[in-house]
């Protein structure tokens, strides 16, 4: 039922370029050559305007390669960072349950990535790994919990 995602993964070209947006931190311009040719990567960053604690303007902001600025947007992920900090209070500060050992973290954010991607149905009563062939189903808890896990070597 799964796929070898190192072999299903392709680096991107300079005919298949990554598209990559973020925010207005300039790090991330200089660490991304480092893991891609700049060539083979459309990034554009979304610098936010405030004023008083609320949004009054954004500006769009080509980086390098050729993202059209209608494209680069960053409310999916940030969409995706509340849904994790809502339903894994683990992420969440000031609260007793903040995850202090990492490996307990690490744990949850798998069972919560899993739940998401093979059990919680986005649109048409589809998963993420349905939509991307990963999956023929929606799965269960008694699926998961039931599973034998193949290990290779």
């Amino acid at each position: 039922m799964f796929v070898d995602f190192a072999k299903r993964v392709q680096l991107p070209t300079c005919t298949d370029r990554l598209k990559i947006f973020s925010d207005g931190n300039d790090d991330y311009t200089f660490v991304m050559p480092e893991f891609f040719r700049r060539d083979c990567v459309n990034y554009g960053q979304l610098i936010k305007i405030r004023e008083k604690g609320r949004v009054v303007d954004k500006i769009h902001k080509v980086i390098y390669g050729n993202p059209s600025l209608d494209e680069i947007e960053t409310t999916d992920v940030e969409n995706y960072n509340g849904i994790l900090r809502e339903r894994l209070s683990r992420l969440v500060r000031k609260t007793k349950c903040f995850g202090k050992r990492k490996s307990r973290l690490e744990n949850a954010l798998h069972l919560f990535q899993f739940y998401w991607n093979f059990m919680h149905p986005l649109k048409k009563n589809l998963t993420p790994a349905i939509m991307e062939g990963q999956a023929t189903k929606i799965w269960t808890w008694g699926n998961l919990l039931h599973t034998k896990l193949r290990y290779s070597s």
